[in-house]
């Protein structure tokens, strides 16, 4: 019976289920990534930067551990065309220079540790993540991920917002340089901190908050 069973699929998703990594309740990473352009399924990634985010215990606020942050430019083997460039500003020069790609995304998994991983648009972040960790043969993060830009929506605040961009400019965020990743990160980061009085109202842990997002996608909120 046990040997029928290791072979079944519902085993192996069993199996991917409890090696899932249990969230870091109290800190969570917000991310941004740069890429060669933007169709996560062909596209490179270039650049990671990310920082990490304080929870208290009792879901009340949260704040940027700006001393908890990750940065890295990864190595490519030929730069990407001036057009790109011009958009995320890392030069011909930085992407031939960069840090081997092995390198680079072993520290972040390290650094990343069991923290929940949160960016605005998620999806393109986490398949570009993955895609880079499958082109290495490297074993994929485990952590769980979270969509800010449903969890933006649900706020009310503004349901006509839908781009980060309008997001940072209704509440007065100032990014140093747009679609720089380290900037980005620390604007995206900024703009949870600012929605979080309204999430609090709605969410009391990280499994109600997960949901809550899920539900909006789910019902076409995104």
């Amino acid at each position: 019976m046990l040997a029928n069973l290791k072979d079944a699929p519902l085993f192996d998703g069993l199996k991917r289920l409890f090696k899932t990594k249990k969230p870091e309740l109290s800190r969570w990473i917000v991310l941004d990534v740069e890429t060669s352009g933007l169709d996560p399924y062909s596209d490179r990634l270039i650049a990671i930067a990310a920082v990490a985010i304080e929870v208290s215990a009792d879901f009340s606020q949260i704040s940027i551990r700006v001393g908890d942050s990750y940065e890295a430019v990864i190595k490519q083997d030929l730069p990407t065309s001036k057009s790109n460039i011009l958009i995320h500003h890392i030069g011909a020069q930085a992407q031939l220079e960069g840090r081997a790609p092995i390198e680079v995304l072993e520290e972040f998994k390290k650094w990343v540790g069991e923290s929940p991983l949160l960016a605005f648009h998620s999806a393109f972040d986490e398949t570009m993540i993955n895609r880079a960790y499958a082109k290495f043969r490297l074993k994929p993060l485990q952590n769980e991920w979270l969509d800010i830009e449903p969890l933006a929506k649900i706020t009310g605040v503004n349901p006509r917002l839908r781009a980060l961009d309008e997001w940072l400019e209704y509440f007065g965020i100032e990014c140093a340089v747009r679609h720089q990743a380290a900037a980005d990160t620390f604007a995206t980061a900024e703009l949870l901190m600012r929605l979080w009085p309204y999430l609090k109202r709605e969410a009391n842990s990280w499994g109600s908050l997960r949901d809550i997002a899920r539900q909006a996608n789910w019902l076409g909120h995104s």
